[in-house]
């Protein structure tokens, strides 16, 4: 899951430079939407290795 989070950081990083650059509008609409994705795994990956202890 990890790994997964690591991915959607990075697509997401890359999606708000393009996007809030002005290179491409809609990107920054894809940003926005990697970001949530991000948090959420990220939470969820908190939430597992607390569990796992």
């Amino acid at each position: 899951m990890l790994r997964w989070t690591i991915t959607f950081v990075i697509i997401a990083l890359i999606a708000g430079v393009l996007g809030f650059g002005g290179i491409a509008g809609a990107s920054a609409g894809i940003a926005k939407i990697c970001f949530f994705i991000f948090l959420v795994l990220f939470v969820l990956s908190l939430i597992k290795s607390a569990i796992s202890k």
